[in-house]
């Protein structure tokens, strides 16, 4: 499975109607995933799945706030936008195979 890190200014409209959907009441710190990325910096994510890729969308007050006001006819979102993303590989202890 596909894993790929996403950034707040990179949120396409699918992505973000995944996170609301997970995410109805807002998420709380059971759900943030803590790892190093490939500069060994901290980064603290979200996880959202499609049958073929789990996206981790870097955690922020503006990753919050969006999800509070998303509208599903919102357009200040282009699900045609191409995501600029870094693959990571969570060690086995850390993940979550469901």
């Amino acid at each position: 499975m596909k894993r790929v890190i996403v950034d707040y200014k990179k949120l396409t409209n699918d992505i973000l109607s995944m996170l609301v959907e997970r995410y109805p009441d807002g998420y709380d710190d059971d759900d943030i995933i803590k790892f190093k990325n490939a500069n060994n910096e901290t980064v603290e994510a979200v996880e959202v799945r499609t049958e073929d890729t789990v996206y981790l969308v870097k955690v922020s007050t503006r990753l919050a706030n969006t999800m509070e006001k998303f509208d599903d006819d919102d357009d200040d979102f282009n699900s045609e936008a191409s995501l600029e993303t870094e693959n990571i590989e969570i060690p086995e202890d850390e993940r979550d195979d469901d």
